[in-house]
């Protein structure tokens, strides 16, 4: 499923894919209830479009997820922008994401977090990712294949992590690696059923906070779902 390649497009284009991301931010984030003006900033910013497969461009802008290949999807905007939020983020953070896909909601928290770590277990996206950093300057996003699941133990502690994928429990490691003080962004559950939990390191433990209804693909791995199960 090819991606949309890099953008030869004239100003003009340019001027109107600024605009349509301005309307998706007004929209399908802010008119949804995200508030963080730097969160909002950062999706006006990011070029939704570069990050899907080109039979599905024209849609970029839209309110929906989007299939990016692999049985994978670019998560829908306003939840991008509603996990980001919950983080709350002040731009001084190291921010682990497992889940990178093609690498927008990485580059989105680039532009909210000192550093970003994002692992995805499927090269191809990962190579997308990757090269799409690499179009776009950032220079804060460090992505690497792997099971996200056992987490980035030689770049812990995180002061924030994010899971864009649903689990059956929390992953100990992911819990493991998060600092002290820190928050854990992450939907669990399956099917129809899915919550999205935010996590807060308190000393040797944990409080959770239920946020809200989600919809995931499962997060395959050690300590996600088996490839047997798929969170079905």
């Amino acid at each position: 499923m090819p991606l949309a390649k890099p953008d030869a497009t004239s100003s003009a284009e340019n001027r109107e894919l600024s605009q349509l991301r301005a309307l998706m931010v007004e929209r399908y984030v802010a008119g949804r209830g995200v508030k963080d003006p730097r969160v909002l900033e950062a999706m006006r910013q990011i070029p939704r479009h570069r990050f899907v497969p080109q039979v599905v461009r024209a849609k970029a802008y839209g309110e929906g997820a989007l299939p990016i290949g692999s049985g994978q999807t670019i998560s829908q905007p306003w939840i991008v922008g509603r996990m980001i939020e919950l983080l709350e983020l002040t731009g001084k953070e190291k921010v682990l994401e497992v889940g990178t896909g093609t690498g927008y909601q990485a580059c989105v928290l680039s532009k909210v977090a000192a550093k970003v770590f994002s692992i995805e277990r499927i090269n191809e996206l990962a190579l997308r990712a990757v090269e799409l950093v690499r179009e776009l300057k950032l220079h804060n996003v460090s992505v690497k294949v792997f099971d996200g699941t056992y987490g980035w133990s030689d770049q812990a502690p995180f002061d924030r992590i994010i899971v864009a994928a649903t689990a059956p429990e929390l992953p100990e490691p992911l819990v493991q690696q998060l600092g002290r003080g820190g928050t854990l962004v992450i939907p669990l559950g399956r099917g129809e059923n899915q919550r999205l939990a935010r996590v807060r390191r308190i000393g040797t433990g944990v409080q959770i906070e239920d946020c809200g209804p989600a919809s995931f693909v499962p997060l395959i791995g050690r300590f996600g779902w088996k490839d047997e199960e798929k969170g079905k």
